[in-house]
């Protein structure tokens, strides 16, 4: 190879390099905790395809689409409940025909791992057994909401609600649980799943539990509107669900329901 062609392809690698960074994008994804393993997982193998950057902020849903109110420069979001969404979009501050209810979960009710109290199923959170019951805040996080909704069709809301002990959202809640801190929490399956140091004695059935929806949409004024499209369409995708299917997620069909 002469001086003249390597350095012609030099020239058009640089180029190309200059080029891809010139078209690759910073996407901000507000999204509920309990999405925060699987999330990462998608983002990475989207950011290797696209060349995009994913970048995160995760917490309880509430305090995500307050946020959003607020004005905060976010690409996309992806709540843990439809209500969150649903106030957001009579707002105007998500796209239209964006939206997309994509999975679901479960509620389980944990102890610690190591010398977890005797519980075997929601009816023993009445009991002595039970002291301090942690929940992400059952007024506004949507774990804390569907826990709250499980318990009142059980007829336990009023027999528990004085040992309820309100987190900031799901993961501070299975926190609490791990640390010992309360006796016993309810928890998304999902959660659950990633923790060495509780033990799920009790996991609500799906169809007697509450409807768990996660909704994800594009923001109004996303800073990064056509990499944000490009984001949501590969975590709707088949490769992207296979990672939430094997995090604990279920996926809802194309209607959402």
């Amino acid at each position: 190879m002469n001086r003249f062609v390597a350095s012609l392809l030099a020239s058009t690698a640089i180029f190309g390099c200059a080029l891809c960074a010139s078209q690759a994008a910073q996407v901000t994804v507000f999204a509920a905790a309990s999405l925060t393993e699987s999330l990462k997982e998608v983002a990475a193998a989207h950011e290797r395809r696209s060349g995009d950057k994913i970048t995160f902020n995760f917490g309880a849903s509430s305090t995500l689409a307050r946020q959003i109110e607020e004005g905060a420069p976010v690409d996309i979001f992806f709540s843990a409940d439809e209500a969150k969404m649903d106030g957001l979009e009579k707002k105007g501050l998500i796209v239209k025909g964006s939206r997309k209810s994509w999975l679901s979960n479960s509620l389980v009710i944990v102890v610690a791992a190591d010398g977890g109290t005797g519980i075997t199923g929601p009816k023993d959170l009445t009991t002595d057994k039970v002291k301090r019951l942690a929940l992400a805040e059952p007024k506004t996080v949507p774990a804390g909401i569907y826990a709250k909704e499980f318990l009142l069709e059980q007829n336990l809301w009023s027999a528990v609600e004085a040992k309820v002990i309100p987190t900031e959202n799901v993961r501070a809640a299975l926190a609490a649980v791990e640390a010992g801190n309360v006796e016993a929490g309810i928890v998304y399956k999902t959660d659950a799943a990633i923790s060495k140091k509780v033990k799920v004695v009790y996991e609500v059935p799906v169809a007697n539990g509450p409807r768990i929806s996660y909704p994800l949409a594009q923001v109004t004024d996303a800073p990064q509107p056509e990499a944000a499209k490009r984001f949501i369409a590969y975590m709707t995708g088949k490769e992207a669900g296979e990672v939430f299917a094997r995090s604990g997620f279920l996926l809802l069909p194309a209607d959402g329901r």
